[in-house]
C-alpha cells in the first residue's frame, strides 16, 4: 500500500516527518514503523524523518512491512468470510466463540482463526479488530489488514461515519415503535464482567425501531452512535425490555434459544483505500429464525 504526496510552495522546508504527520495523517505509532522499516522516500530514495523537502518534491511512504500477532496461536477453524480484499476482511461470526484471545479462551477465538487463515496463504498479518462482538452475539465483524487502515475505520466510527445496525429479540412490547435510548453506561461495581446504567458512567446512545410485534415480544432493530460494552444489552434491561435468552441481564427464564438473541446484520463504512462506500450484511441464524417461527413467540397477526 503506497501513498505520495507532491510538495507545493507552501510546505517548501518541512520535514518529511511532517509531511507523514500533516499530509498523510499518519499517527505517531505508524510514523515509528515507517522510521524502522525505511519505507519513506523522497523522489524515490530513501529518506531519514528529519530530511527537509523542497518544492515539487514527491514523497512516497509504502506500507510493506509485515507484522504479526506474536501471541495468538493459529488454530485452523471454518470462516465464514462475508468480504475480503487486501486492505480488510469481515466474517460471519457464530454464536459461542469470543473475538481474541483473553483469559481462559486463548486458542479457540475468531483471532486465532484468522491468524491460521493468514498463514496457510503464506501471509504474516496482525490481527486488527476494528471492534467487538460478544461472546454470543453474532454477525458481521471487521478486522483490518494493517494499522493505517485501523486507524481510518477507528476515526469514521469516532465521527460516525462507521454504520451499524443490530437485530435483536426483546421480551415484551415497547409502548413507542421507535426511540433513542441515551443512558451513560459504566462497570458495575464489584465485577470485571457486568455493566449497568449509571450516571458516572461514559456517554452510550442506542436508536432503536420496532421491526415486528410478536407474542409479547418484538423484534427490533438497533443501531449504535456509541460502542460500549454490552450496550445494547444493558440498554434493553434499562427500558423493561432485555434480549430473550440474555442470562446476565435478564432474569426472565427461557429454552427457546440458548444465548441472547442478538444479530449485526448491517455494516457500513468509506473504504480507506478508495473512498468507495462498503456495505456487508448477514442473514438471520437459525436460533433466532426458529426463535421467531416458536409457536411460544411467534404473532398470529403483524
Amino acid at each position: 500500500m503506497k501513498f505520495y504526496y507532491i510538495v507545493d510552495s507552501q510546505n517548501k522546508g518541512r520535514t518529511v516527518r511532517s509531511i507523514l504527520k500533516n499530509e498523510f495523517r499518519f499517527s505517531n505509532s505508524l510514523i515509528k514503523k515507517f522510521k524502522y522499516h525505511g519505507t519513506v522516500y523522497c523522489n524515490r530514495i530513501p529518506v531519514y524523518m528529519n530530511h527537509v523537502v523542497e518544492t515539487n518534491d514527491t514523497v512516497e511512504a509504502e506500507i510493506s512491512f509485515e507484522e504479526t500477532s506474536k501471541n495468538v496461536k493459529p488454530v485452523k477453524m471454518d470462516l465464514c468470510i462475508l468480504y475480503e480484499d487486501e486492505y480488510l476482511i469481515a466474517l460471519d461470526k457464530p454464536p459461542g466463540i469470543v473475538v481474541h484471545p483473553v483469559g481462559m479462551h486463548s486458542e479457540n477465538t475468531i483471532a486465532n482463526g484468522l491468524m491460521h487463515y493468514f498463514i496457510s496463504r503464506g501471509q504474516q498479518i496482525k490481527i486488527h479488530p476494528v471492534s467487538r462482538l460478544d461472546r454470543d452475539t453474532t454477525g458481521v465483524i471487521v478486522f483490518s489488514k494493517n494499522e493505517f487502515i485501523h486507524e481510518k475505520l477507528s476515526n469514521q466510527m469516532k465521527s460516525k461515519q462507521y454504520h451499524k445496525e443490530y437485530t435483536g429479540i426483546v421480551h415484551g412490547c415497547p409502548i413507542e415503535p421507535s426511540g433513542i435510548i441515551n443512558r451513560p453506561i459504566a462497570r458495575t461495581e464489584g465485577s470485571i464482567i457486568l455493566r449497568e446504567v449509571s450516571e458516572s458512567g461514559s456517554p452510550s446512545v442506542t436508536r432503536y425501531n420496532v421491526t415486528k410485534y410478536l407474542n409479547n415480544a418484538a423484534m427490533v432493530n438497533f443501531i449504535l452512535e456509541t460502542g460500549r460494552t454490552h450496550q445494547i444489552r444493558v440498554h434493553c434491561q434499562s427500558i423493561g425490555h432485555p434480549l430473550v435468552g440474555d442470562t446476565l441481564y435478564s432474569d426472565i427464564a427461557t429454552e427457546l434459544i440458548s444465548r441472547q438473541a442478538l444479530h449485526s446484520h448491517y455494516v457500513s463504512f468509506i473504504h480507506p483505500a478508495t473512498d468507495q462506500i462498503v456495505t456487508i450484511s448477514s442473514p438471520l441464524p437459525h436460533d433466532i429464525i426458529n426463535l421467531l417461527d416458536s409457536k411460544k413467540i411467534k404473532a398470529d397477526k403483524f
